[in-house]
């Protein structure tokens, strides 16, 4: 099998994440591409991460949320009568609270 027809294969297996590794490995020198163990875990990882990130990007989409905004970006000034104490506890008690689902 040839390179084009393995990248072709990955994309009809809807490996979107190796497809797109395999295409960066394949476009390195011969000299600086990794050995073959270190190229299966490089794609194995790229898959992982791509699915995840999918999945997150459906979950934020389904959520509906009125602003994206991430708990960095939240302006805690006594005004709005919240400290950011406060905001990194609630943070660890939904994390708590949906962990313990899992």
């Amino acid at each position: 099998m040839n390179q084009q027809s393995t990248l072709e294969q990955l994309q009809e297996l809807k490996l979107s994440g190796m497809a797109k590794r395999y295409e960066a490995i394949l476009n390195q020198p011969v000299h600086q591409q990794p050995e073959p163990h270190a190229m299966i875990a490089s794609l194995a990882e790229a898959e992982a991460g791509y699915r995840i990130h999918q999945r997150t990007q459906l979950y934020l989409r389904l959520s509906k949320l009125r602003y994206h905004a991430t708990p960095e970006q939240i302006n805690c000034t006594p005004g709005r009568g919240i400290t950011k104490e406060v905001l990194y506890a609630s943070g660890q008690l939904h994390l708590a609270s949906w962990q313990k689902f899992m």
